[in-house]
């Protein structure tokens, strides 16, 4: 049987300090190269993914900014991606008019871009900008109606709870919708993606790109939900949010005692190829 492990990243894979530990990594490769199959889906884009994942050998196909895109991990090409249709406009004009102007994720140009308005960025807008500090993505703009030009796949809302709660209820039946306070500075964030883009379908898309029998799924948070139920098997780090421990097969070590590694260690090990 053929089983891919697929984990999240922040808060399940990565520690508190956004790193993998050297026992994380060196448990995986050695897996790994014996044969394996380990991947992760995160909301993180390629290029964060692969800076806090340094390491790492996962040459499978990863999943990035929440299941819109599937990349080949090796050549970097999109095997599968999930782009807005012309309702995205929509969109982003209500949004304006709640005076929210979001991080926006699209090509442009023919290059995949972030584009925000400086002048009009939140204090949590301006923290997450900040930690990306020369990624070639970043595009910032001086009229906030450009942000609706290019090829839209991903819109970050970083704002007062009270602004965006309407907005998630209003689009989370025809769009993804995630609407949680990231793990780090606790800043709410509203993140709308295609209705298509999830890590859920994304998971249903390399398992069978790759011909696997089974998956096991680790995450910590309620976004994962949807891709424990996508899986066979779902196991929740013990910080997990309590929401998604309810639907797990099982709850594990946290991400700061290396809970997905020392699992895998146990479990595929004892299996041989998993």
């Amino acid at each position: 049987m053929r089983t891919l492990y697929v984990s999240d990243l922040d808060g399940t894979l990565l520690q508190s300090n956004e790193q993998m530990s050297e026992y994380t990594n060196n448990t995986i490769n050695t897996l790994v190269s014996k044969g394996m199959l380990f991947s992760y889906a995160t909301a993180r884009s390629l290029i964060t993914a692969k800076k806090v994942t340094k390491g790492l050998n996962a040459k499978i196909p990863l999943i990035v900014y929440n299941g819109a895109f599937i990349i080949d991990n090796v050549t970097e090409e999109v095997l599968r991606a999930n782009y807005f249709d012309e309702s995205v406009n929509d969109v982003l004009e209500n949004l304006f008019s709640h005076d929210i102007y979001p991080i926006v994720y699209g090509i442009v140009d023919g290059k995949e871009k972030f584009s925000f308005v400086p002048g009009l960025c939140t204090k949590g807008m301006n923290t997450f900008i900040n930690s990306r500090e020369g990624d070639i993505r970043t595009n910032p703009i001086d009229d906030y109606r450009d942000l609706k030009k290019g090829n839209i796949f991903y819109i970050s809302c970083i704002d007062e709870t009270e602004k965006l709660a309407p907005m998630y209820e209003a689009y989370k039946r025809d769009y993804h919708c995630v609407f949680q306070k990231d793990i780090y500075t606790g800043d709410q964030w509203l993140e709308i993606l295609p209705k298509a883009a999830s890590k859920a379908n994304a998971v249903r898309q390399l398992r069978e790109m790759i011909g696997c029998d089974k998956v096991v799924a680790f995450g910590d948070g309620k976004n994962d939900i949807s891709l424990f139920q996508a899986a066979d098997e779902g196991y929740a780090v013990s910080n997990a949010h309590e929401d998604l421990k309810k639907v797990a097969t099982g709850v594990i070590l946290s991400n700061n005692e290396d809970g997905v590694a020392k699992w895998l260690e146990n479990e595929v090990d004892s299996w041989g190829r998993g």
